[in-house]
């Protein structure tokens, strides 16, 4: 797969000097001029009709510029429209701003302009806004209830999305088999909780009409592409410009009521307007996730084989729809089935709107699955009273049959789970861990050890989308230019957030062209100069973004060899390579200098063109787009031996285990950092992260003093195995492994906890793991 070694090495991130030295530049390190400051007055109330709004008081505030509302903003911005058309979603759009209705806590209501961000925060004091309180809907069952408020107006009832799906024969299956095993699982609502919060700059040039919007966003150019629409603007009258970026997660992907109001304001007031959202701001109105309860039915033999599966799924999607409703949780169900093999499956989604803050993708946004498939595993197992290894390993798909077609139609290939399952259980002494489990129980020490075989969706293809029915493009671009010195650049529609990705596509970059990593520049970030790409979601930064740079470096190194074997009156380039800056040339079996360099390469393709091959262009440039598979996987199995206090509840973990395969790396150590983040995100959403709201709609978990985060305290060491094979249908080989971890740690935790309390007979089916939940399960079991 590499040609010099470039990918593959465990360099360090070299964006790091600059992180730690204090020198990276972040929006607020970005200084503006004459800018002005916006706030915005939330909503105090779940669900209310605005009835009247005094700004008077307001007005007369020191350094009050302006104060608008839903109605100016009616008038300067389109409405948000999501109506893709897939069966079973319905249409819904809302303006920018509220005009009559708010729906959640903490819905902007008005945005207030000042020449300083605490002068606005004083007037915003002194705002009154009268309500018509409305009943709130604050969960699944209130929402589905007969005559339940609704939360849209423009709809019937809170049902957004309602699909099914079925393959082969599940009726038959269940009307004839000898054992039908059902499961429960309730997700908790979380949120992103980014060390950056949510904030932009908006430039407007009048002379040029033209928007600059500075923003962290992990999507540069669909982000442009919607600011330019909803502003009623050409594509060229707008530039994104993104900087470093404190995070993301997927909160910095949609564009915001809040940023759209800040960039017509600063087109309207012909000044800079900024806009930096505070913690509480964050955590009740930026982006929620998750919150689903989950049902499964299998249909078993006696050896616990799964005959048929029956998947519902009902998610609450909170107030505004600023995705596609249905396509969080229809990922789930697509590849429920992961690593097992399933050919009888059947699933109904129902998602829901209630006046909470709107849903939106998060690392892994399909977590849940893993912990759906392997509690359901394991339910089975407890049935039969069967070992749920066993029972893994009787339903798990061998090497012989991969690649395999889903039920639901999706390739699974190039993944390696019974490799995964037998090393982990190789590497971890069960007997042993059994043994002592007995004589710790004696004791009254309850330890558990879980398992969860991970198969983890990576990169969405066009076909993907195309075939979901969900808008939108799963390609890659990229570019590769070799200046005229010598000096390499390159360009990828990608916006890092952490990821390295100045590291690692220089690494990918640098491999074909002969040179070291240091010696690329990677831009990315800017709509300007960088190429129409999709962005950093899901794990696509290795497969889409390092793929697509890969082909256009293969090619410009093609374009330099084809020049060095003009100039040197050869009649192919087939015994000439790149290595060190230089032209190398085979003669008798042995690479020897040719006397050309790759200055002397680029020199003459920009600044002596007539000496290049009959019909090339000057210069050296290769521009090139890349849509991969369908959808890739990875795969992984996780270990975790946890100890519960059944006092007190609380679960501590002593060992965590990962085998994982995920295809080339292209540098282990920012791969190693990335299993560590995700399967650290995964254990602090399982023990600690919950958004909680009361029956009223009042969101009760507004700062860390409530919305808990895991530190190192919670956290163990991790240990990580690599038994990676390459993805053959990628250019890089890469699978991706970004969000497998969160996805492993969502179903491991809660397999050791039932392990550990065991003997109690009790069975988790919700999280967080808290050490209230776990002691009420044991008081229900007395």
């Amino acid at each position: 797969m590499t040609e010099r070694g470039t990918i593959g090495a465990p360099l360090l991130r070299r964006e790091d000097y600059r992180f730690v030295t204090g020198q990276g530049r972040y929006l607020d390190d970005i200084a503006v001029p004459n800018c002005l400051h916006a706030h915005f007055v939330r909503s105090p109330h779940a669900h209310a009709r605005i009835v009247s709004i005094d700004i008077a008081a307001a007005q007369k505030c020191e350094g009050v510029v302006a104060i608008v509302g839903g109605r100016d903003l009616a008038q300067w911005t389109t409405a948000l429209r999501m109506a893709p058309p897939i069966e079973g979603l319905r249409p819904v759009e809302f303006s920018t701003l509220p005009i009559d209705k708010i729906r959640f806590v903490g819905d902007p209501v008005l945005c207030i302009v000042a020449t300083d961000r605490y002068l606005a925060e004083d007037a915003a004091e002194l705002v009154t806004v009268e309500y018509e309180v409305l009943e709130a809907v604050a969960g699944l069952d209130q929402a589905l209830a007969p005559g339940a408020p609704r939360v849209d107006d423009g709809l019937s009832d809170n049902l957004i999305s309602h699909q099914w799906f079925s393959t082969g024969e599940p009726g038959r299956c269940f009307a004839e088999a000898g054992v039908v095993v059902e499961a429960s699982f309730r997700q908790q609502r979380q949120t992103h909780a980014p060390i950056e919060t949510r904030g932009c700059c908006a430039i407007w040039d009048q002379g040029r009409r033209h928007l600059t919007m500075h923003i962290g966003n992990q999507v540069p150019h669909p982000y442009r592409t919607q600011l330019a629409r909803r502003l009623r603007l050409s594509e060229s009258q707008v530039t994104v410009i993104s900087p470093d970026v404190g995070g993301g997660f997927g909160q910095k992907i949609a564009l915001y009521r809040e940023e759209l109001t800040v960039a017509a304001l600063a087109r309207e007031l012909r000044r800079p307007v900024r806009w930096r959202e505070d913690r509480n701001e964050n955590l009740i109105a930026a982006s929620h996730a998750r919150e689903d309860v989950v049902r499964t039915r299998a249909a078993v033999d006696g050896e616990g084989r799964i005959l048929a599966l029956e998947l519902e799924i009902l998610e609450d999607f909170g107030a505004y729809c600023f995705y596609p409703a249905n396509y969080l949780a229809r990922v789930v169900a697509m590849i429920l089935s992961g690593p097992y093999r399933l050919t009888n499956y059947a699933y109904d989604i129902k998602v829901v709107l209630t006046n909470k803050c709107g849903n939106g993708p998060m690392r892994a946004p399909m977590a849940i699955t893993s912990w759906v498939m392997e509690g359901t595993i394991e339910a089975i197992a407890r049935k039969l009273t069967l070992d749920p290894i066993a029972v893994r390993r009787i339903n798990m798909l061998g090497p012989a049959e991969l690649p395999y077609r889903m039920p639901t139609g999706l390739l699974l290939e190039d993944v390696t789970p019974s490799e995964t399952l037998e090393k982990v259980l190789a590497v971890f002494d069960m007997p042993a861990f059994r043994a002592r489990q007995e004589t710790d129980r004696a004791r009254g020490i309850y330890r558990g050890v879980g398992l969860c075989c991970v198969v983890e969706s990576t990169t969405y293809g066009s076909a993907f989308y195309k075939a979901a029915g969900i808008p939108g493009s799963g390609h890659e671009s990229g570019w590769v230019k070799i200046e005229p010195s010598g000096a390499v650049n390159a360009s990828v529609g990608l916006m890092a957030s952490g990821q390295g990705y100045e590291t690692t596509l220089a690494q990918v970059v640098a491999d074909p062209l002969g040179i070291e990593p240091d010696e690329v520049q990677i831009h990315i970030g800017n709509t300007d100069t960088a190429p129409y790409g999709m962005g950093s979601r899901g794990a696509r930064g290795g497969t889409a973004g390092g793929s697509v740079l890969l082909i256009a470096a293969q090619a410009l190194r093609d374009k330099v060899l084809t020049i060095a074997a003009t100039l040197l009156g050869l009649n192919t380039s087939g015994e000439l390579r790149l290595s060190n800056r230089r032209v190398e040339r085979r003669l008798g079996g042995l690479w020897t200098d040719s006397g050309l360099s790759l200055a002397d390469i680029a020199h003459t393709a920009y600044l002596d063109p007539l000496r290049l091959p009959p019909g090339m262009e000057p210069g050296l440039e290769a521009h090139r787009a890349y849509d991969p598979p369908p959808m890739t996987f990875s795969n992984a199995t996780h270990l975790c031996e946890v100890r519960v206090d059944v006092a007190t509840g609380k679960i501590g973990l002593e060992r965590y285990l990962v085998v994982e395969d995920c295809g080339t790396v292209l540098n282990p150590l920012i791969v190693r950092g990335q299993q560590h983040g995700a399967v650290a995100m995964g254990i602090s959403a399982a023990l600690l992260e919950e958004v909680v709201y009361d029956n009223d709609g009042q969101n009760r978990s507004g700062s860390f003093a409530d919305y808990l985060l895991a530190t190192a305290v919670e956290i163990p060491p991790i240990e990580v195995i690599s038994q990676h094979t390459p993805n053959r249908r990628t250019p890089t080989g890469s699978k991706g492994m970004s969000e497998g971890g969160v996805m492993g740690a969502t179903g491991v935790l809660p397999s050791a906890v039932n392990d550990a309390l065991a003997p109690f007979g009790v069975v988790v089916e919700a999280q967080p793991l808290s050490p209230m939940y776990i002691r009420a399960l044991l008081r229900g079991s007395q």
